[in-house]
């Protein structure tokens, strides 16, 4: 299938434009190129949701930023922790504002969307420490949240994916209970040889050179680090016994393969996978819903899925 209408239309625009190499630029750059862009996807109105507040964690370093959405639903409801996406150094609670109150609205559920530190100023075990001791403390309080402490789910996207898995791990590790994980195209394995990052090198928003650059930069280069399961969720010893999985991917992504990999190797781990690669679809999906059909659709779908898994 080629790219969706809507979306190549956009890739056509983003391609006429030079992208500076991840590597060699200010990370601030970076990150304010990020903001701007995903401003222009950004919904007209927020999605309603029934309230948002901002607030703080207590984490390994200082308090970590946190903005909870709850929805209008009354009574005791699901909890989802969200990690928000950026290659592990840019994005913020703003870029995926939308993200979040579509995901707290559509599931029904507590959403706390949180702001871990960022690389290359924070690099690994940063932000997986933050959003590991975030997750911890909401489950520790649940009260404070959706109040149902057998309904507790991580989600994120792409390198917020990357964390909310690590983080999946961790808690079955510890004997902590998760009822649900979402990960939209997932980061799962540093230094594996997939062939969509060759497939999808270039021209669909996110090139397999930044892809080698972000790791490096959040990362570093020793293959100890980079093959750990708290980088790379795929290599971990044993995938049994994690909570139950909503996995999607884009067929233009370089991620897609070591994504569609870590379903596969849920699966066979006896874990409940739901996993579905987007035909037409591109990395970042989840911010482009207004945007493309197609990928309104696909999330549509990650939500259900992610709803029926925590009812």
């Amino acid at each position: 299938m080629p790219v969706d209408p809507a979306l190549a239309a956009l890739l056509d625009q983003l391609n006429g434009t030079p992208a500076p190499r991840i590597r060699d630029t200010d990370p601030n750059v970076l990150r304010d190129a990020n903001r701007q862009l995903g401003a222009g996807f950004a919904a007209t109105a927020p999605i309603p949701v029934g309230s948002v507040e901002d607030g703080t964690v207590p984490g390994p370093a200082g308090n970590i930023p946190v903005r909870v959405y709850r929805p209008a639903t009354d009574g005791p409801v699901p909890t989802v922790v969200f990690f928000h996406g950026g290659g592990w150094i840019a994005g913020d609670l703003d870029t995926h504002d939308d993200v979040t109150r579509r995901l707290c609205r559509d599931v029904e559920a507590v959403v706390v969307a949180v702001d871990y530190r960022l690389a290359p100023e924070h690099p690994f075990p940063a932000a997986h420490d933050d959003c590991l001791a975030a997750a911890r403390h909401i489950a520790d309080r649940i009260d404070d949240y959706g109040a149902r402490p057998d309904r507790l789910a991580v989600a994120g996207d792409s390198a917020g994916a990357n964390l909310a898995a690590t983080v999946a791990l961790s808690f079955r590790d510890e004997g902590r209970p998760l009822a649900a994980q979402l990960l939209a195209y997932p980061a799962t394995d540093f230094d594996g040889d997939h062939p969509s990052r060759t497939q999808n090198a270039t021209g669909y928003v996110l090139s397999r050179q930044d892809v080698l650059d972000l790791q490096h930069l959040y990362a570093g280069d020793d293959p100890a680090v980079r093959s750990s399961a708290a980088v790379s969720p795929l290599r971990a010893d044993r995938h049994a016994g994690l909570a139950p999985a909503v996995i999607g991917t884009a067929r233009y992504d370089p991620l897609r393969d070591e994504g569609d990999a870590y379903a596969a190797a849920l699966a066979r781990a006896g874990v409940d996978v739901f996993a579905r690669t987007g035909e037409g679809l591109i990395h970042a999906f989840l911010n482009l819903d207004r945007v493309s059909p197609a990928a309104d659709a696909a999330v549509a779908e990650l939500y259900a899925q992610l709803k029926k898994r925590l009812a």
